[in-house]
């Protein structure tokens, strides 16, 4: 940071500048931590010494303190790869399964949002399908946070349920497919993206009906051409503000390609892209004949079905980031 050329890069200038704070605010935090158990180790030997259990409550309570303190520490450790801070993209699709497979995905789209309520992150919904009886076809969320895309990259895949089919008569046992992909959202410098290369399409947004049915053109789509990649926007009233979202997740997208095809990062981005059908599930969710979820990366169970739908995933996020840590090593 001393160096006359320092600020010839000014992009590169402040990615150093945020990592040099970062790796700061993480030996300040170790320091921290150290002394913590260098206090507890003489306070079980003042406990030793007096040998009368005046002591065992305090030790008990900073014993369980540390613990704590270490495991959230450990978790902003493992949120230190190179996206990891970025906000998110994340896309959810149904699978086989018509109907049963749409309304799937509004659940898991509906999980989704009540975790980033729960972590105080802001979710915004920035394109929307409705299925044509129940559910979406499809939704892209926009997801900004510290650390947002660390903690949600391990969703990328295929999830399962099981369960008796609302939509069925007969009352019959249904699975049904849909795929979540998460990508971080890139800087505009970070990638190039040429006029020429893009057909941009405006149209008036969708809805339901009523008063709050926008009448103007002010949705918009965008489609890559050399890619094919089409991405569109509806949710603000302004043409403008949607074009700019829709570049965002363009250049995600984008970005997430070359990613894939330059570092073969494909298992660090967004997972290994699957057939949205038996055999490709990530995380399985039953709800009869028992209930039950589990991940078939990690091996994480959850009997609590109905806490994690409403958005209760913490200890699946944590167990993946351990898993994919231990991969890594």
């Amino acid at each position: 940071m001393g160096a006359p050329s320092f600020w010839d890069d000014n992009r590169r200038a402040q990615e150093l500048i945020r990592e040099r704070t970062e790796l700061a605010r993480a030996v300040a935090r170790t320091q921290e931590l150290g002394t913590q158990a260098q206090d507890l180790e003489v306070l079980l030997e003042l406990a030793a010494e007096a040998d009368d259990g005046s002591l065992d409550a305090e030790i008990t309570e900073g014993v369980a303190t540390l613990k704590r303190e270490l495991d959230e520490f450990d978790l902003k450790v493992m949120l230190s790869g190179s996206h990891d801070a970025k906000p998110a993209i994340l896309s959810i699709h149904p699978g086989a399964g018509g109907t049963e497979s749409q309304d799937w995905a509004q659940m898991l789209m509906r999980m989704y949002l009540r975790w980033c309520e729960r972590a105080g992150f802001k979710a915004e919904v920035v394109d929307l399908l409705p299925g044509e009886e129940a559910g979406i076809k499809s939704v892209t969320i926009e997801v900004t946070g510290d650390n947002a895309y660390g903690y949600l990259r391990g969703e990328t895949g295929v999830h399962r349920l099981i369960r008796i089919s609302p939509f069925d008569a007969s009352k019959r046992r249904q699975t049904s497919f849909a795929s979540v992909a998460v990508a971080p959202e890139v800087d505009d410098v970070e990638v190039s993206v040429r006029d020429d290369e893009l057909r941009i399409d405006v149209f008036r947004s969708s809805g339901p009906g009523g008063q709050g049915v926008n009448t103007a053109d002010s949705a918009v789509r965008i489609t890559h051409l050399p890619t094919g990649i089409v991405v569109s926007c509806q949710n603000e009233r302004s043409q403008l503000r949607n074009r700019d979202t829709a570049m965002r997740i363009l250049k995600a997208r984008l970005y997430e390609i070359a990613e894939k095809k330059q570092r073969e990062e494909l298992s660090e981005l967004t997972g290994q892209k699957k057939e949205i059908a038996f055999g490709s599930q990530i995380r399985s969710y039953t709800f009869h004949p028992y209930q039950l979820i589990k991940d078939h990366r990690t091996g994480l169970e959850a009997g609590n079905v109905e806490a994690v739908m409403d958005g209760d995933l913490d200890a699946f996020i944590k167990a993946y980031l351990l898993w994919s840590r231990e991969r890594a090593a």
